[in-house]
């Protein structure tokens, strides 16, 4: 089974710029999006139903504003929309779908904000997430996790850790939450197979980072430990266009 993540800031924006021709190609097994930018009645069939593929969505309250979106081939079992609390389920950042033998959350974590400001909710936010996948880990249950994360984890998941050691998506409370969720027992797939830096998710189109691969991987796949042996591998499609970001993606046989 092949899974596919990407934020690609505007699904609208994304569908001019050859979205489901891409999607036509690639054909992953489940598609999931971030940042949509729209509710489902502002699209049309094409969107909501290509052929071969059911979709899920969660919109934001906020017009034009976050947003996630599943595609999947595979029928799931359960959809929830949000993690059970009001302020962040009021912004559509999260979509959860129960297969036969795993869960798939499909988030859009928040950004810190300029001047940090928005640090404090998107820490809120990370800790009712790991409280709200904790009690399905503990279930006994196979966990697949993807999404914008908003933060790169270590200096080689940024191309200029240094000057970025002030600034939300690098800070140390950041961080440090990541290593707290890895050590509860889940896997940064990218980094299981790939140990190297340079490789990254996305890019800052006002300074035209991407031509010089000054970049940020914040976009991940995390696996539960019980998912490990059957992960095959776990890759980014950095050559993919259309967006800020880029796809990321593994392969796992389920």
């Amino acid at each position: 089974m092949r899974l596919l993540s990407w934020n690609v800031n505007g699904i609208r924006a994304g569908e001019k710029k050859g979205f489901l021709n891409w999607l036509d190609k690639e054909s992953p097994d489940i598609l999931c999006l971030q940042e949509t930018k729209c509710h489902p009645s502002q699209l049309g069939d094409n969107l909501l139903k290509p052929q071969g593929y059911k979709t899920f969505w969660s919109a934001a309250e906020k017009a034009g504003y976050s947003g996630v979106a599943v595609y999947t081939k595979k029928e799931p079992r359960i959809v929830e929309n949000g993690i059970g609390v009001k302020e962040f389920d009021s912004e559509g950042r999260t979509l959860m779908l129960e297969y036969d033998t795993f869960v798939l959350f499909n988030i859009y974590f928040p950004n810190g904000g300029a001047g940090n400001k928005r640090v404090p909710f998107k820490m809120s936010f990370y800790d009712a997430f790991l409280k709200r996948v904790e009690k399905l880990k503990k279930a006994g249950k196979k966990i697949i996790i993807c999404g914008d994360v908003n933060t790169a984890h270590t200096e080689i998941d940024l191309a200029r850790p240094k000057e970025n050691q002030k600034n939300t998506g690098f800070l140390p409370e950041e961080r440090e939450w990541m290593t707290k969720f890895i050590n509860h027992g889940y896997v940064d797939t990218f980094r299981h197979f790939q140990k190297d830096g340079g490789q990254y998710s996305w890019w800052d189109y006002k300074t035209g980072a991407r031509a010089r691969n000054v970049g940020w991987r914040i976009d991940y796949f995390f696996i539960s430990e019980n998912l490990l042996p059957q992960l095959k591998s776990g890759f980014i499609l950095s050559d993919v266009m259309g967006s800020d970001h880029c796809p990321v993606g593994i392969a796992v046989s389920l």
